[in-house]
Parts: C-alpha cells; sequence; structure tokens
C-alpha cells in the first residue's frame, strides 16, 4: 500500500470517528492522509430549509474542521483535503483504485444517506478496488491497545481469501497485534456424503482436521511473510457470521473478503461482510479479492 489512506469526511460523530482512526493508521503505515468529503448540488430538498450555496460552505467548512483537528493531533502527518462534487458512490470509490484504503464512517448524511444501511455504502463497498473500513462513532485510540487481536475470516480453498489475509497480516505487523484466523465450517448435507465415507471421516478424527489443515494452508505463506506477527488459527463449527461476531468483542478490527453479487435489485456484499458490517463492536475492513 503507498497511496494515502483516503476518509470520506461529513460532518458526523461517525465521520470524524473515521478520520481519527485513519490517521492513526496512517501515521503507523507511514503513509499521507487524504479527507474527501464527496457533495452533490441537491436541485430541489424539501427537508433541508437553508439553500444550497449555504450547504455548500457548510460542507466546505466542515471538511477544514476535521483537517485542523487531525493536524492538531499529529502534527508530523501530511494531510491533504479534496472536495468532490462527482456523484458519492464514483467520488468515494475512485478513492480505492491502484491500491488505495478508504475508511468511512458508519453512518452517513446529506448526499450520503445511509453509507453503511442505504444503497450507496454498499455500492461503495461493493465496487471498491481496495479495502474499506467502516468505523462507528464510539471507536476510540485505546481500543487499539491492550492485546487486542486483528481477527480475519477464512474460507474455501487455501489459495482463496489472499488479499484479506494479507491486508490483516500487515495490519497486525504495523499494530505489533497477534492476529487470530478464524475458519468456520458445517456438517455436509446429508446426501453429500455417504455412510461410508463419513464412517471413514470420524475414523480419520472427524471433519474438522480438513478444515484445520486448509487454514494452515493458507496461513502458512503470511506466517512466513510476517514472523513477528503472533497468529492463532481458529476453528470451528457454525456459520460464519456467527463465528466470527463470537470472537469481536476482543477484537481492535474485523477483516473480511467480499463475495459482490449484483441483483436487478441492488448490489449485495455477501453475507458475512453484511453481518460483521452491521453487527460487530469494533471496525470492520471488507478486502476486495485481489
Amino acid at each position: 500500500m503507498t497511496r494515502p489512506i483516503s476518509v470520506g469526511v461529513d460532518g458526523t460523530p461517525e465521520s470524524g470517528a473515521a478520520a481519527d482512526w485513519a490517521a492513526r493508521e496512517a501515521v503507523r503505515r507511514g503513509l499521507p492522509l487524504r479527507l474527501v468529503h464527496a457533495w452533490e448540488r441537491q436541485a430541489h430538498d424539501p427537508t433541508v430549509a437553508e439553500d444550497a450555496e449555504t450547504r455548500e460552505q457548510g460542507a466546505r467548512q466542515a471538511l477544514r474542521d476535521v483537517e485542523e483537528e487531525v493536524t492538531g493531533r499529529h502534527p508530523g502527518l501530511t494531510v491533504t483535503t479534496e472536495f468532490l462534487t462527482d456523484g458519492a458512490v464514483d467520488a468515494l470509490t475512485a478513492e480505492t483504485d491502484d491500491d488505495g484504503l478508504l475508511v468511512l464512517g458508519s453512518r452517513g448524511h446529506g448526499a450520503v444517506v445511509g453509507f453503511l444501511l442505504g444503497s450507496v455504502g454498499q455500492q461503495v463497498i461493493a465496487q471498491a478496488a481496495g479495502p474499506v473500513v467502516l468505523v462507528r462513532s464510539d471507536d476510540r485510540a485505546e481500543h487499539e491497545a491492550g492485546g487486542r487481536e486483528v481477527v480475519v475470516g477464512h474460507h474455501g480453498a487455501p489459495d482463496d481469501g489472499a488479499a484479506a489475509l494479507r491486508f490483516a497480516f500487515e495490519t497486525a505487523a504495523a499494530r505489533e497485534a497477534p492476529l487470530r484466523a478464524v475458519r468456520a465450517w458445517n456438517l455436509p448435507p446429508v446426501f453429500g456424503y455417504s455412510p461410508g465415507s463419513l464412517q471413514l471421516a470420524d475414523d480419520a478424527g472427524g471433519l474438522e482436521q480438513y478444515e484445520e489443515k486448509a487454514l494452515a494452508e493458507a496461513v502458512r505463506p503470511w506466517r512466513e511473510r510476517y514472523p513477528q506477527v503472533r497468529v492463532v488459527e481458529h476453528v470451528e463449527i457454525g456459520s460464519a457470521g456467527q463465528v466470527l461476531l463470537s470472537v469481536a468483542g476482543s477484537a481492535q478490527l474485523m477483516v473480511v473478503g467480499r463475495r459482490a453479487h449484483r441483483r436487478a435489485i441492488g448490489t449485495r456484499i455477501g453475507s458475512v461482510a453484511h453481518a460483521l458490517v452491521h453487527h460487530a463492536p469494533c471496525p470492520v475492513a471488507v478486502v476486495p479479492p485481489s
């Protein structure tokens, strides 16, 4: 990762927490920080009394206020600002091009209503070329201390999910934090295996050993690349979303790969990412496949 870390700013407490998170991460990684406000002039908005010029001035002032706060906390950090008038989805998605990292608050307003719960947020996460981190308004720097883990989910074959594992190991190394790699599994459908094959699996020690092997193989190259990162390999039966959320309370960051599905009615990012983004108490990084 060589580009500045970008953060969406809209004047809300959520975006302020996102800016704080992004600034700390930029300092750790030795990268500049880019504050972005994606604003759209509305032809008519009956819910807002001010005219468009007044609202634009307020948006620009909010951007300057965040810049002052960030530079005051991190005097050595290089900070730039950008006030964009493109569509919110296009403007924010473009910030992730060329291996960029985008950080957003968990809620939004104005031109980016429903960052997280609405269509704009889902489109940004689903279309982003790089990782998108969602930060809640109550996030604090102290939540990153005390031995809290970076948690990453893995599924599929050992070669799957490399982008999410890479991001998780990079982040854990930068934070000198332990990492927990989680793989959830379920029993096969009753018609998927014959009684004989299930008996053989049971005699060999059960199905979980195959899941443990798959996770170990997936993690091995990243262990070798980041030998300083302490790793716990966690395999548990259950749905991936439930297993990951069960360890989210002690995590400083959850990392999950993205499975984007385009449908006639909107865009979905995958059930596991959806569960974490909506229910995890800590920041969540959604990483597209490499």
